[in-house]
C-alpha cells in the first residue's frame, strides 16, 4: 500500500476505509470484510456511533496492532462537564474505550466550533504523551487552519475534508501543503451527486483504462497525494477500491478532470456555522 509521511515523521496509509453512515448493526461485518479485502487504515468516528463494533471488527481479525492505522474524531464539547480541555481528555479515553485500544495513529478535531482552541491544547498533550501517535483537524477552512498553525505549539498533520470532482480543493491543498499539513479526503464520490458514476468526463476515462468511475475517482486523489477513505458495505467494491495502483491518469485526463469542479460544497456551507448547527453535524463525515 502506498504511504504518505505526516509532518511529525508519522506514514499512513493514503488509501483507507471509513463508516460514516454505515449503520452501527452492520459495522462490524462491513469492517472485517475491508480487512480481509487488505485495508490497513480505518477511519471512524465519535459522532458516528460506531467506535464499538470497529473494536471488534478489529480484536477479531488478529491482525497486529502495529500494521493497523486507525483515526477517530473529536465530537464538539459544547456542554462540559468540566473544563473543555478535560472533557477533550475524558473523550478520547471514552474512544479508545470503545475501540479497545491502547493508543490511536489519529485523532481529529471533528469541526472548527466551539472552544476548539481547549480541544487543542489537550490533544497536544495526548500527542506529547505518546497517545495519540499524530493529531489533526476534519473541516477547517485556510483561515481556521492558519490560526490554529500559528497560535499552537503542534501544527495539526491532517486536515480532512470535503474532496471530489465537483469540490477539488486545489487551492486548499496547495495552502496545506506550504504549511506541511496533509490533505485527506470525504466523500470521495459524492455520495453520487451530479450523477458522478455516470458522468461522461469520468466515464469515458474509465473505458479508456477499463477501469470504474469509482477507480478513476480514487486514482485521481491518490494521484494528487491525497489521502482518502471511501466506504462500501459490499466486499466486491472494497476489493475494487483496492485495486487502483496499476494505472496512472495522463496529464489530458487530469486536465478533463478538472473541469468537473464547481468550487462549492454539495453539501453544506463550511463558513456558516449556523447551517452546520442546523444540520447537526450530520453532513459533516
Amino acid at each position: 500500500m502506498q504511504t504518505v509521511t505526516l509532518n511529525n515523521g508519522v506514514t499512513m496509509p493514503i488509501l483507507g476505509f471509513g463508516v460514516f453512515q454505515i449503520p452501527d448493526d452492520q459495522t462490524q461485518a462491513a469492517v472485517e470484510a475491508a480487512l480481509e479485502a487488505g485495508y490497513r487504515h480505518l477511519d471512524t468516528a465519535a459522532s458516528y456511533g460506531n467506535e464499538e463494533a470497529v473494536g471488534a471488527a478489529i480484536a477479531a481479525s488478529a491482525i497486529p496492532r502495529d500494521e493497523l492505522f486507525v483515526t477517530t474524531k473529536l465530537w464538539i464539547q459544547h456542554a462540559p462537564t468540566g473544563s473543555v480541555e478535560d472533557d477533550t481528555l475524558r473523550a478520547f479515553d471514552a474512544s479508545l474505550r470503545r475501540l479497545g485500544l491502547d493508543h490511536l495513529d489519529l485523532y481529529l478535531i471533528h469541526q472548527p466550533l466551539g472552544d476548539y482552541y481547549s480541544e487543542w491544547r489537550a490533544m497536544q498533550k495526548l500527542y506529547a504523551e505518546g497517545r495519540a501517535r499524530a493529531i489533526g483537524v476534519s473541516n477547517f477552512h485556510p483561515d481556521r487552519l492558519v490560526d490554529l498553525i500559528e497560535h499552537n505549539e503542534i501544527p495539526p498533520a491532517v486536515n480532512q475534508i470535503e474532496t471530489h470532482p465537483f469540490h477539488q480543493r486545489v487551492a486548499d491543498q496547495e495552502l496545506m501543503t506550504e504549511r506541511g499539513v496533509q490533505i485527506e479526503s470525504w466523500g470521495p464520490f459524492a455520495e453520487g451527486r451530479n450523477n458522478l458514476f455516470t458522468d461522461p468526463v469520468l466515464t469515458a476515462i474509465g473505458n479508456d483504462h477499463g477501469k470504474s468511475v469509482a477507480q478513476v475517482v480514487l486514482r485521481w486523489l491518490v494521484q494528487r497525494g491525497v489521502v482518502v477513505i471511501p466506504k462500501s458495505v459490499r466486499p466486491d467494491r472494497m476489493a475494487q477500491n483496492l485495486d487502483i495502483f496499476d494505472f496512472a491518469l495522463t496529464d489530458d485526463q487530469l486536465k478533463q478532470i478538472a473541469t468537473l469542479d464547481t468550487g462549492d460544497s454539495l453539501f453544506f456551507d463550511h463558513r456558516d456555522p449556523a447551517m452546520v448547527s442546523a444540520l447537526g453535524g450530520r453532513r459533516i463525515d
